[in-house]
């Protein structure tokens, strides 16, 4: 088949490179340029670097909506468009156009996590599963028809970075075991509507969606903690008006009782940070920090780091000036 293909990052770098290495035909590739996002800067391979290596037609764009992208796509006369981590709106008269659509490759378990950062929220969530799904574009976003799925386990110390390198890994079979299907003529019957009861969709994730808030519970503050694994911006929080990256974090043992965000107690080779919202109870436990990192890029061990026990991590640095002081 005629492939055209649409995508960015690594993702999109996984997708061309699996369309170049089967028996199809890559006719055009359309990536967006390079970003200052935070996020679209980590797993950055180029899409275009990949495409003009290999003699593809490549295209520029931010978004869809121009007259010489369209006039390209019909002269490229694809059987079918394959998409994988494009960041904006595709028409319906563009995604339409080929005898066979447009198959979008998603990196979760649809219809659950549409949108943006699906790996991240699945982690801070608490899933048990992620994956990455193949289903045809419609004008809904990731919402039409799946024809392949697959899903690996979340184990209780992976990181987004960990699960980032399982699920990518899974692009290429993916993709050759769906354009195999459409080929073939055998994906008629292997199309499934989602259950859109199920559905839910997801933002862009930005640093205010890192900033620790201590009234969560310790639990889930570590799966934040491990969702914002390098090289994603760490979750974060303030001392004394400066600002703290949580490197590594695990709940504590023992079950703390207090304010949130108290500086509390060393416990094996962390230290304690009152947290959740019975924090007041004592019935729960504190997340133990274990290493955390300045904004000058320096790492410490959190017992090197907290000298005394007592005062604040606060969610905003003028919120230092209300707390007890460092060692009351």
């Amino acid at each position: 088949m005629r492939v055209a293909m649409f995508g960015y990052q690594t993702w999109g770098h996984r997708t061309l490179q699996s369309l170049l290495d089967s028996d199809h035909e890559v006719v055009l590739v359309v990536t967006h340029p390079k970003s200052e996002h935070a996020y679209e800067k980590i797993w950055d391979d180029s899409v275009a670097e990949l495409a003009e290596k290999n003699d593809v037609p490549v295209l520029l764009r931010n978004r869809t909506d121009d007259p010489e992208l369209l006039t390209a796509l019909h002269e490229a006369r694809p059987d079918v468009i394959v998409a994988n981590n494009w960041r904006t709106w595709l028409p319906p008269e563009l995604f339409d156009l080929p005898p066979h659509g447009t198959l979008n490759i998603h990196d979760s378990l649809l219809p659950a996590y549409a949108g943006f950062s699906p790996i991240i929220w699945a982690l801070i969530n608490g899933e048990e599963r992620v994956g990455v799904t193949a289903h045809r574009m419609n004008p809904e976003l990731d919402a039409g028809d799946i024809l392949v799925q697959r899903a690996v386990p979340v184990g209780p110390a992976d990181t987004a970075t960990d699960l980032f390198h399982r699920t990518v890994d899974l692009i290429a079979p993916i993709v050759r075991e769906s354009l195999d299907l459409i080929a073939s003529g055998r994906a008629t019957t292997h199309w499934q509507p989602q259950d859109r009861s199920r559905a839910s969709f997801f933002h862009k994730r930005s640093a205010e969606d890192s900033r620790i808030d201590w009234s969560w519970p310790a639990e889930r503050l570590e799966r934040l903690v491990r969702a914002q694994s390098d090289p994603y911006p760490n979750a974060y929080t303030f001392h004394r008006g400066q600002r703290l990256r949580i490197v590594s974090a695990t709940a504590s043992e023992g079950r703390y009782g207090g304010t949130p965000g108290r500086i509390f107690i060393r416990e094996g080779d962390g230290v304690v940070i009152v947290a959740g919202p019975d924090s007041h109870t004592g019935h729960g436990r504190g997340l133990l920090v274990l290493r955390l990192r300045t904004d000058d890029g320096t790492e410490h061990a959190a017992t090197d780091y907290f000298h005394a026990m007592g005062g604040y991590l606060t969610v905003r640095p003028q919120e230092s000036n209300t707390r007890t002081p460092q060692g009351a």
